[in-house]
């Protein structure tokens, strides 16, 4: 063929198509019946294949090759696969993955389902690959093959709410104990988790914090359900269990006892208990109302007339008195510019011990008035006021007293109203001194040391003599004596007005042989309710 014949077949070649083309341009927009893209319609492909071959076939290709997304579009559950296999993908974290067809059943003409079983290799480290069969079923929905979608496609074993994990460690081993050796946390495949009941939600952290999960040489993949905790192990094998568990501090019954007793409170309430020979923190309980933030170890309040333990410390001890020693209680008195008011109530001239067992603020305002500009400082700093410890895993305050900046502020601080602060642990350590004799160090654990930043030396055993005495007669005689039914109870309640002095918080301090306490109300406006939680407290135990 000549170039000019060439030429000539070649543009006739490309009016053809030219002829072709605007054909169809003008088909497809004169408005006659012809292929349905001339109404705007958009058409939506369904997922899925053709075929059961196809359907299988492709969704485990896409697993093999981490791709979730794409392997969950070939599901009748297209949301639950893709969070199931990107979960468990990355938390089994592979090195590879197979997935190859094994078994597909013939689906007979118009049936809607079929199935078979598909294997599956994780490498999951050097020497740990782990096999297993997986049944699994097609269905047909829209024309097209789907794969139909259950936890079990990941594993035979695994339900709904179920996950797989790696653990290192036994599952279900004690990683915390009480001072009695009761769980408080467990370890395991989901790693630390509270006891059934999350008996101490406001220490949860501290606990939790501490616990480490044996690393060793084990390897295992669990299933464990919705909170943490294994149901089976499917692979592999752990590391011993030889470990011991942390011993903390706390007493599994007392926890109980105060956690039900601030529930039982509808308003905002705090207990702390502690073991007055050893300086173990037993119970930290806070109910909800309180919130969230630990305030019964780190909450500083005015204490009320429950720093009058403070206050007749250095009336003993500074000023020579006992608890028969007598002073006067009017009930309303001018103590320096101050006027100072009781309870709608006046005794007249009475003892020591009477006027601290029926809370006479004329009374304590003139002992402090007496006292030196640091006279109360130095008696809160022997009960440990002013103390300061690190503890591991928690944050605490104890209080905060300092020299009074005047009279007036000397006399408020008598009875607990002035600058005067204190937390429920700090009330806690004040009453275990008095009932020891001795320092107190807290603390939460029995293997982790608290740090003592600074310490203090508690008031000579004469002076505390004294103060249990005035401590017992608030119980028998005073403003303590809802809490007589709970055994030989020694206390001081106290009422702190703050604010505008419209409302005040309630405190009641004290201690049942080696179990010393401090009960805080918020906004009670009156001592009575945490005299009647601290009995119901004691009466727990």
């Amino acid at each position: 063929m000549s170039p000019g014949q060439r030429r000539g077949v070649l543009i006739g070649g490309a009016l053809l198509v030219v002829v072709v083309v605007v054909a169809a341009f003008f088909l497809l927009n004169s408005g006659s019946s012809a292929p349905e893209a001339a109404t705007g319609a958009t058409a939506v492909e369904s997922p899925g294949a053709l075929d059961p071959q196809s359907a299988i076939t492709e969704y485990l290709q896409d697993v093999s090759e981490n791709n979730p997304d794409a392997a969950a579009r070939l599901t009748d559950d297209n949301a639950a696969a893709a969070v199931t296999l990107r979960a468990t993908r990355n938390t089994l974290n592979p090195t590879s993955v197979a997935a190859k067809l094994t078994v597909l059943q013939p689906a007979p003409a118009g049936a809607k389902r079929t199935g078979g079983t598909f294997g599956v290799s994780w490498t999951l480290k050097p020497g740990q690959v782990w096999t297993y069969d997986v049944p699994f079923e097609l269905v047909q929905s829209s024309g097209k093959w789907l794969v139909h979608w259950a936890p079990s496609l990941v594993h035979p074993k695994l339900e709904a709410g179920q996950r797989l994990v790696i653990s290192t460690a036994a599952p279900d081993t004690v990683a915390v104990a009480d001072r009695d050796g009761k769980p408080l946390v467990f370890g395991g495949a989901g790693g630390p988790r509270m006891v059934d009941g999350n008996p101490a939600p406001l220490l949860r952290s501290a606990l939790m914090g501490q616990v480490t999960v044996a690393a060793g040489n084990g390897f295992a993949v669990e299933r464990v359900d919705t909170g943490g905790k294994s149901v089976e192990r499917l692979f592999g094998k752990v590391a011993s269990d030889g470990a011991k568990p942390l011993v903390t501090s706390l007493s599994l019954a007392a926890q109980n006892a105060a956690q039900a007793a601030v529930d039982g409170y509808q308003g905002s309430a705090m207990l702390v208990a502690l073991d007055t020979g050893s300086g173990d923190i037993l119970a930290v309980a806070q109910n909800a109302a309180a919130g969230n933030s630990p305030k019964a170890l780190s909450g500083l309040y005015e204490p009320g007339s429950a720093f009058k333990i403070a206050t007749s410390v250095a009336a003993v001890q500074q000023s020579g008195l006992n608890a028969t020693s007598p002073v006067d209680c009017p009930g309303v008195a001018t103590i320096g510019t101050r006027t100072v008011k009781n309870e709608n109530f006046e005794l007249g001239a009475t003892t020591l011990q009477n006027a601290f067992a029926r809370s006479c603020n004329t009374t304590f305002g003139r002992l402090a008035l007496d006292l030196p500009a640091d006279g109360l400082k130095k008696a809160a700093d022997e009960l440990g006021l002013n103390a300061d410890y690190e503890i591991p895993g928690i944050k605490s305050e104890l209080g905060k007293v300092e020299p009074a900046a005047s009279k007036d502020e000397q006399v408020e601080d008598g009875f607990g109203q002035g600058r005067i602060q204190a937390s429920a642990l700090g009330g806690t350590l004040m009453a275990a001194t008095v009932a020891s004799g001795k320092a107190i160090t807290p603390r939460l654990w029995h293997d982790l040391p608290t740090t003592v930043v600074k310490g203090y030396s508690p008031p000579p055993s004469s002076v505390l003599g004294e103060v249990r005495k005035l401590m017992r007669a608030v119980v028998t005689s005073g403003t303590g004596r809802a809490a007589a039914s709970a055994g030989t109870v020694f206390g001081k309640t106290g009422t702190a007005q703050f604010g505008d002095g419209s409302n005040a918080t309630g405190w009641f301090v004290g201690y049942r042989e080696s179990v010393a306490f401090a009960v805080v109300l918020e906004n009670s406006n009156d001592s009575g309710p945490a005299v009647q939680l601290a009995a119901k407290f004691l009466k727990a135990l």
